[in-house]
Order: structure tokens, then sequence, then C-alpha cells
């Protein structure tokens, strides 16, 4: 038992210390169609996302500068309006100052004409103050002056006239005082109307003039998410370009990778009785096939284990199972270095060890193929078993 335990721990050993030998000094291969098939289908993928990206915000520069048309459109026909508004409120400043100065003449004009009336009525007053008390001595005088009754009759009918008159022309004061008055009460009114209106046009002039720095405001946002997209759609251009290249680059890869297998199936191939295997050898197929399909079926398993040995006999790969697992970029486990933790801790199961065993003796499920891979297009697919497909 100590022996056998001795023996597992120094192919464990030996499997690490060829592993780390063979990466660090053998010389670098086209990469595996399988890593790098998916590496550029995943490359596509992003690029189509990308490209979706740069379209989303192209139309979205579309969008805002759609917006920024129109709220510029809706800017002049503020300012417009503003400019309606101020000028009418200019013109109503001016008619205020007419109508006080209009004020002022109506009020001088009835300041004149009340005093006109006044004088009028104090003058009337004394008069006929004058002729009822004077009245005996008038119409005596009157009459001694006469020189007949007719005459009499006439400076009589003067006296008369002119009480007539003076009485008239108070009625006439009266009534220019009552128009004038009118006309300042009107004026007032009138005045008092444009100071309303002119209220009315202030808020109209508050309100536009909200809104034409509400709609500037938004325009200089819209500018800032203009200027924003522009410089996002030219960084998802340039990432679409890079994608491209690295795209141009997997294609190459790609291509190399088919030329190799199809040499591979044009070359000698050995046959398995010709293949000698190192110590290790069971050991780390079975801890591969474990990271590559531990999960598969156990022909699966089988197909993985003869993937590696079909490598081995074919005259374009490594001649040792350590050197095809160990070949750059051939296996992900081996990247990802999931197949050095295996290694330590030996987790290939007994069925990985069973399916090593078939393979190395020549055992397969997949005849000649090289490649295996999860499922992608264009590829021509040879066999598919559970999640893998073989070629």
């Amino acid at each position: 038992m100590k022996g056998v335990t001795e023996k597992i721990v120094g192919n464990k050993i030996v499997a690490i210390c060829m592993a780390i030998i063979f990466v660090a000094f053998a010389a670098p291969m086209a990469a595996n169609a399988t890593s790098t098939a998916e590496k550029l289908k995943k490359a596509r993928e992003e690029r189509e996302n990308t490209k979706e990206q740069r379209d989303q915000a192209l139309w979205q520069k579309e969008d805002l500068e759609n917006k920024n048309t129109e709220l510029r459109g809706a800017l002049d026909d503020l300012n417009s309006d503003l400019n309606e508004v101020l000028a009418n409120l200019d013109q109503l400043e001016q008619d205020i100052i007419d109508q006080d100065a209009a004020i002022a003449v109506a009020e001088e004009e009835l300041e004149e004409a009340i005093q006109t009336r006044t004088e009028q009525y104090e003058a009337m007053k004394l008069r006929v103050q004058f002729m009822y008390e004077s009245r005996d001595y008038i119409l005596l005088e009157t009459l001694l002056a006469s020189a007949n009754f007719s005459e009499f009759l006439n400076r009589n009918e003067y006296i008369e006239q002119l009480s007539a008159y003076d009485k008239q022309k108070l009625e006439e004061y009266m009534e220019i005082e009552a128009d004038v008055t009118l006309k300042r009460e009107q004026l007032i009114t009138e005045r008092n109307e444009l100071e309303a209106i002119k209220v009315e046009v202030q808020k109209e002039q508050e309100r536009v003039g909200a809104l034409v720095t509400q709609t500037s405001n938004r325009i200089s946002l819209t500018n800032d998410e203009i200027d924003a997209a522009e410089q996002q759609m030219l960084a998802y251009e340039e990432e679409l370009k890079q994608q491209d290249a690295e795209i141009e680059k997997l294609n190459k890869i790609l291509e190399e990778e088919r030329r190799l297998s199809q040499l591979a199936a044009q070359a000698k191939w050995r046959d398995i009785s010709d293949i000698s295997f190192a110590e290790g050898d069971r050991y780390l197929l079975a801890n591969l096939i474990y990271c590559e399909a531990g999960n598969q079926p156990f022909e699966g398993q089988v197909a993985v284990g003869a993937v590696v040995i079909n490598r081995v006999r074919s005259q374009v790969f490594p001649d040792t199972v350590v050197g095809v697992i160990y070949q750059n970029r051939q296996f992900s486990p081996v990247a990802s270095g999931r197949l050095d933790l295996a290694l330590l801790e030996n987790r290939a199961t007994a069925a990985c060890y069973r399916a090593a065993d078939e393979a190395m003796a020549g055992v397969t499920t997949v005849e000649d193929c090289l490649f295996f891979r999860t499922p992608i297009g264009g590829i021509n697919v040879r066999y598919t078993i559970g999640g893998h497909i073989f070629y």
C-alpha cells in the first residue's frame, strides 16, 4: 500500500515537473480551432453588440439634434413674442406718460373753469345784491332819466337782459366746468386702465422671459447631451476598429488551425503500438479528461482522451502526451490553471482513469478527430457527444 501511494505521489510530481518544463521550453504553435473559434464567435458577438451601441448612440445624437432644432425654433418664437411684449410695454408706458400730460392739462382747464365760474358767480351775486338793495333808487333814476315811458321800458328791459346774461354765462361756465371734470375723470379712468394693462403685460413679459430662460437652459443641456452622445459614438467607432482588427487576426489564426487540421488528416499517422507512454501520462490524461469532460457521458470522456492520443499519433502535433496537452493555447484548463489544481488533488474519477486507459490503448469513439469544443457554427462537425462536438 505504501509503495502504491509513493508511486501516485511520484506520478504527480513527475507530471507537474514535465508540464512546467514543457511550458517553459516548447515552441509556440498555432492555437487549437476549439479555443480560437470560440474567441472568434465571442469577438463577433462583442462587435455586434458594440455596433448596436454605436447605432443607438448615433440615433440618440440625431434625436437630440432634432430636439435641439425644435427648441431653437421655439426659442426664436419666444424671443419674437418677448420683443413684441416689450414693444407693447414701451408703448403703454408712453401712453401713460401722454395720459398723465393730458390729465395735467385737463386739471389746469378744470382749475381755470372753476375760477372763471367762481368769478362769474361772484360778479353776478354782487350785481344781484346791488340791484336788490338799490332797486327803488335804480327804478326811480331810470324813470327820471327816461324821456318818456317807452325809454323807461327799454332801460328796464336792459337791466333784465343784463341779469339774464349773467345767469346764462354762469350756466355756460358751470357746463364747461362739468365737461372738463368729466373729461378729467375719463382721462384718469383711461390711465387706470392703461396701468392695469401694463401690469398684465409685465406679467406676460415675466412669463415669456421665464420660458426663454427655460428653453435656453434646455438647449444648453441638449448641447451637452449631444456632445456626450457624439463622444460615446466616437468611442464605439474606435472600439469597432479594434474589434475588426481582432476578428481579422482570429480569422487568420482559425484559417491556420484549419490548415493544420487538413494537413494532419493528410499526414502520416503513427500506429498506437509505436507510441511509448511515459510514467505519469495516464495520471495527466485522466485529470485533463476530468477537467474537459468530467460532467460528460463516458463515451464523451473517451472521445476527449482519443483526441489527445490522435494528436500524439499525428506528425503535425507533438509526439508525447505532455507535449500535446501543454502545447500553447490548446486546452483551456491548462491556461486557466484548473488542470494544475486537478493534478495537485488528483480530482480525476475512476471513469476518467478508465477513459484514459481506453484512449491510450487505441480505443476511439470519434475516429481520427483532432479537435473538440462546445457547439459553434461554421465548423464541419463529425461527431456530437454530450455537450461537445468533435471534428
